[in-house]
């Protein structure tokens, strides 16, 4: 259900095909939320039956036709609703702390190995995220642009601070998640006692 909210409040800020979203949240989007094709396009059916958004029809050269979708005033409420009530914590689904879990069936430079690939990702994402939260910091991402285009602009800074804060977040996770893994690897180099 979350997925419908994600489209919503990147409709707000402008209106896109369904391919856009699909390269939206396969760039971007894909640190807070994952969404593929396959479920882009049957959600977009399905909300725009609901009066959630509306589409329509844009010729892109002699035959190529595709639909743009808007958020609808109806669409707004209901992302305004789902955005002013508090949400159940996301049951925890980590394959990596389910692998660490039973890391000692396997040799320690194996468990080595695994845990600092693991590290080398996080750093990579990590870095990432540091760079798209600059990016937001100035300003500077065609979607946040959209968006203040339409705000009032008293409440620009308080915008980019909440895009930022999340953000801050990743990063903040993803240093905690790579120390807590150099601690592992610490574990996994113990010898074996008596």
């Amino acid at each position: 259900m979350s997925l419908q909210y994600a489209v919503l409040g990147v409709l707000e800020a402008r209106p896109m095909s369904g391919y856009e979203l699909t390269q939206f949240f396969e760039s971007t989007a894909r640190w807070v939320w994952t969404a593929p094709q396959s479920q882009i396009y049957p959600l977009l059916a399905k909300m725009a039956n609901d009066g959630l958004i509306s589409g329509e029809e844009q010729l892109r050269g002699s035959k190529l036709k595709r639909t743009s979708y808007s958020i609808t005033e109806e669409g707004l409420d209901d992302l305004r609703r789902w955005l002013a009530e508090p949400h159940a914590e996301p049951s925890v689904r980590d394959a990596f702390l389910l692998q660490t879990l039973f890391l000692d069936m396997v040799p320690p430079a194996q468990a080595e190995s695994v845990l600092r690939a693991h590290i080398g990702a996080i750093q990579e994402h990590r870095e990432q995220w540091a760079a798209h939260r600059a990016r937001l910091a100035a300003a500077d991402t065609p979607l946040i642009q959209e968006r203040l285009a339409r705000r009032d602009p008293a409440d620009h800074a308080r915008i980019v601070r909440l895009k930022t804060h999340v953000f801050d977040y990743l990063i903040d996770s993803a240093t905690h998640r790579i120390e807590w893994a150099e601690q592992a690897i610490k574990i996994v180099r113990q010898p074996a006692e008596g």
